[in-house]
């Protein structure tokens, strides 16, 4: 009666043969299926992930503006996932771009509204705002349009 003791291999060790290439294949078919619907989307995410400029020089403006110091504070630099927690559009042959990205204020948090053109490689805003949950509120910081 010694084969009581045997015991059996867990259905991992089992069925491994199988499952390791099946569960390769369906991530594979998920991240090119995630790539073919939104390749514009992503596109833009890395491109303004890597262009500083565009969000810091909007940030120093917005900084400048009383309303956005009395309501939301001195605005914090922008970390790098606030960008791809955000929303962005470039169009015009990626020479114009529509950001709307995440801001820690030192009194509260709020949203960064930012439409703008390139000229060459300098950033030409048309619309800075900053937007506010409590107080619900929209602080015009500048506006070309």
């Amino acid at each position: 009666m010694d084969n009581d003791l045997v015991e059996k291999e867990n259905w991992l060790k089992r069925n491994w043969k199988w499952f390791l290439p099946s569960s390769v294949l369906i991530l594979l078919l998920f991240v090119f299926s995630l790539a073919a619907t939104s390749e514009n989307d992503i596109s833009d995410i890395a491109l303004a992930y890597s262009d500083h400029s565009l969000y810091e020089k909007a940030i120093d403006q917005a900084n400048l503006n009383l309303r956005v110091l009395e309501i939301v504070g001195k605005i914090k630099p922008i970390d790098k996932l606030a960008i791809l927690e955000g929303n962005t559009s470039y169009s015009n042959n990626k020479n114009s771009v529509d950001l709307s990205i995440r801001i820690n204020g030192a009194k509260r948090n709020g949203k960064l509204d930012i439409s703008a053109s390139k000229k060459g490689s300098v950033w030409e805003y048309k619309k800075i705002s900053v937007r506010t949950k409590n107080p619900k509120e929209e602080i015009i910081v500048l506006d070309k349009l």
